[in-house]
Parts: C-alpha cells; structure tokens; sequence
C-alpha cells in the first residue's frame, strides 16, 4: 500500500485486552511519548487494577464502548475467539476519526469478522502481527522493549483508508518494531509454519511424554535442549487453541506436509539408513544456520 510518511502520537489510545502484547506496546509508546493518555479495556477487573498500578495504562473501563469513546487509535489485543464481542461492542463508541487495529495471530478470521461487523468502517481497520512474544502472558510479564528491531505484520484490505494504514505502521515503528506487509492469506500459510506448528510440536511432545508413565525421572534429566525446543509449551493454551483452529485450514496443511516427513524419517531409523537420516539432519543444520546467521 502506498502510503504518505507519518509521525505517531495519539490523544487516547484504547486497547482492549492489557496483557503482554497490549502492555508491552503501552510501556514501548509511553517510553517513546508518543500518548497523552491510554485507556485499558477487559473482563478481569483486578487485571486492569494492576495495570494501572504498574503504570501501564492511565484508567480502564469495563465496557468496550465507554473504553473507545474519544479514542483516535483502538488496538484490540484480546484471543482470536474473542473478536467478535469486542468489534461488535465497540462500534457505538466509535469516534469518527478512531482507527481500529488488531494483534492477532491468524488474519483470515479477523478479516471475515471485521467485513461482517465494522460496516463503513471498515476503511478505519488496518489488520496487523506483531512477530513478538514470550511464552509468559499477563501484564505483568509486559515490557517496554518487546517489539525493540522485531517484526510487526500489516495485512491491509483495499477498503483501507492509506492515512490510516499509516498511523499504525508510525505507531509500531514508535514502538520500535520493523514493519512489513502482507496479503492476509500469505501471512496465514507463512505463520502457520513458521510460528503455529512448533507451538503444535512443542506442546504435543510435553505431552507425550508426559503420558509416558509416571516416572518423573523423565523430566528430571531433560538437558537443555529439551528445555529450549519445549518453551514455548509454556504459552497460554486457550489462546494456543483460538490460533490453530481458526487458522485450521493452513495449520492442517502445513501440519499434513510435516507428518509426511517425519514418516519418512521414521522409515529412515527403521531401515538403518544412516545416509538418509544424515541427508535430514545436515539439511536441517544447514538452514538453521543460515537463518540465524
């Protein structure tokens, strides 16, 4: 999208959902003074109570439209299968001039939910990614420097309003991120593989072994490659769960291919082919090394 060069600063910034990612980005625009004030929105009270007590946000509301209302920038950061309440709730409360963004991990649904909800607003939504995380979750676990040279994904529609698309690309690279664009069904077959499916692998292989038996020497003993390849085990299931299903179609693509080569590798040990087993390991140690350069 071609758009004009913008500086960010907001009057009201809303976001609806203060855990890491939303907190994060509070703490990276307040370390920036890029806002006069930001508000919270969510359903756990005593969460936005910390939230302001941490100096994350200046007040909160509980109700979605009182939240946006006077806001120029809403960022809804809350679990993919929560969108729809938030879009619908929102939309009386809209200031005309708010633009209205997301941080969701698939963009396909957001889109479709948006398209139905927003109306002749939908020019004010400009969907987004940010490639940042840890496996911790809540407010407390936010930190001003998360988005600090990682990647942020805009996946803006042709109904997209160009001044608006670059408000929020200025709000993101104020919070010092590299920004990107996407078409939305390439970000969802790209994070499907590159993010989705090893929380998938890493989930399911502490679980496996977790069902193993009940000896806890299992775990005891795991080195730390064991600890590094399973982190992200840690992560929030529920907003886990929202991703892969309402990614399905690219996670089972994507998912399907891996099986078929991880077969192959099964048929590999099973017939003592050392050559084939070196062919995926030298493979695969190749590429990883060019990619963390």
């Amino acid at each position: 999208m071609t758009t004009t060069t913008a500086a960010f600063s907001s009057k009201r910034l809303t976001i609806v959902g203060v855990g890491l990612i939303g907190g994060s980005l509070a703490r990276a625009l307040r370390r920036a003074n890029q806002c006069d004030e930001i508000v919270g929105c969510g359903r756990d009270e005593a969460h936005l109570q910390k939230a302001v007590e941490l100096g994350v946000i200046d007040r909160y509301e509980m109700d979605v439209a009182t939240a946006v209302t006077g806001a120029d920038m809403v960022v809804v950061a809350v679990p993919l299968r929560a969108m729809v309440s938030v879009l619908r709730g929102m939309v009386a409360g809209l200031s005309p001039d708010a633009v209205i963004t997301d941080v969701g991990s698939a963009k396909g649904c957001v889109v479709e939910e948006a398209r139905a909800i927003l109306g002749s607003r939908l020019c004010d939504f400009v969907p987004g990614h940010p490639i940042a995380g840890t496996e911790q979750s809540g407010v407390e676990a936010s930190f001003a420097e998360l988005f600090d040279n990682r990647g942020v994904i805009l996946t803006p529609l042709e109904e997209t309003d160009p001044e608006k698309y670059a408000r929020v690309r200025a709000m993101w690279e104020a919070a010092g991120a590299n920004v990107t664009e996407m078409a939305v069904l390439h970000h969802d077959e790209v994070l499907a593989a590159t993010s989705h499916l090893p929380h998938l692998l890493a989930f399911s292989l502490v679980n496996t072994l977790a069902s193993l038996d009940e000896r806890k020497e299992i775990f005891d003993f795991a080195a730390g490659g064991f600890r590094d390849f399973t982190r992200i085990a840690s992560s929030d299931p529920v907003m886990w769960r929202d991703i892969c299903l309402e990614n399905r179609d690219a996670v089972l693509e994507v998912l399907q291919h891996f099986n078929a080569d991880l077969r192959q590798l099964e048929d590999a040990v099973r017939d003592n082919d050392g050559e084939a087993v070196v062919n995926v390991f030298t493979r695969a140690k190749e590429t990883r090394d060019r990619f963390c350069g």
